[in-house]
């Protein structure tokens, strides 16, 4: 038995085996492990974190987007508003101001007409004034007939203009 290889080498392997143990490999190879598990565990938890924080980082972004949205509609619907009161503020203003020229235009032919037709009833009191001294002047004599001609002269011009 003790001649046989196998033997030998089956004792040589326990004698190696038992110096590994003594010397406690075995616990130096559990704690290197041990240490590997613990940073590959750290590492797990450390990209769940950071996954977490882009989820709610890509959140915070979407909100903030939407937001963005929101007030960018907002800002163009004020923009129309604004847009369409301004529009209705100058449509107003130029028919206030067509409005004002049309009756100033008015106004004017109201006070050319007026003054043409004082210009024509002055010019026929003139013309009246003149005939009825043309003819007073001719069909009566003397002092009598001078003050009847002023009077009737000053009666028609009251009563003409």
């Amino acid at each position: 038995m003790f001649m046989a290889a196998e033997t030998w080498v089956a004792l040589a392997f326990l004698v190696f085996i038992g110096g590994l143990g003594y010397l406690g490999v075995h616990k130096i190879l559990g704690k290197s492990l041990d240490d590997r598990a613990a940073r590959i565990k750290a590492d797990i938890d450390e990209a769940r974190k950071l996954r977490d924080d882009a989820a709610q980082l890509l959140a915070d972004y979407q909100r903030k987007r939407k937001e963005a949205e929101g007030e960018a509609q907002g800002i163009v619907a004020g923009a129309k508003a604004e847009a369409e009161r301004m529009a209705a503020e100058a449509k107003a203003k130029i028919e206030e101001f067509v409005a004002r020229r049309t009756k100033m235009a008015e106004t004017k032919i109201a006070q050319a007409e007026a003054q043409a037709a004082a210009d024509v009833r002055s010019a026929a009191a003139e013309a009246a004034i003149a005939a009825a001294e043309k003819i007073l002047s001719a069909e009566t004599k003397g002092k009598l007939a001078g003050e009847l001609i002023a009077r009737g002269i000053e009666d028609v011009r009251k009563k003409l203009n």
